[in-house]
């Protein structure tokens, strides 16, 4: 009888997996009892079974009927993500240059960056969520501090 040969796909099987499969197995067969694989397995009765039923359910898993065709190759997808990102970038860039050279054309002014540190008053939130509780009838307090300065 011939070892069947391990294709590139499957991953590599370290001893002691291919030595418990070999226990779990004889226990299916019925040529050793569980209390006797626990034992050869050197893990106690509980865990035994434990390791049997995750065995038997990763044999349901390997029986399961795979989809036809190729699999996404996780590596190929995220190249192409990244050549992707690269072609939205330079097409950013040449957009803004596009705007850039538009604005001086036309005469306006580019907007002026924000400051650093400068947060923008909520005035309106709270003017909203002030007429939120009056419309709810609630004359609960606003969490918040509400004053504004």
């Amino acid at each position: 009888m011939t070892t069947p040969t391990t294709s590139a796909r499957e991953p590599e099987v370290t001893r002691e997996a291919k030595r418990l499969a070999a226990v779990v197995l004889d226990v299916l067969a019925g040529s050793r009892t569980p209390p006797q694989a626990a034992e050869a397995l050197g893990v106690s009765l509980p865990r035994y079974y434990q390791l049997e039923a995750r065995a038997l359910g990763g044999l349901l898993e390997a029986c399961q009927p795979r989809p036809r065709g190729r699999r996404p190759d996780v590596e190929a997808e995220l190249a192409g993500a990244r050549k992707e990102l690269e072609r939205v970038k330079r097409e950013l860039a040449r957009s803004q240059a596009l705007v850039r050279l538009t604005q001086r054309t036309v005469g306006v002014a580019p907007p002026s960056p924000a400051k650093p540190g400068k947060r923008k008053r909520k005035v309106r939130a709270l003017r909203r969520a002030e007429q939120l509780r009056e419309e709810a009838g609630s004359a609960t307090e606003p969490v918040g501090e509400g004053v504004i300065g």
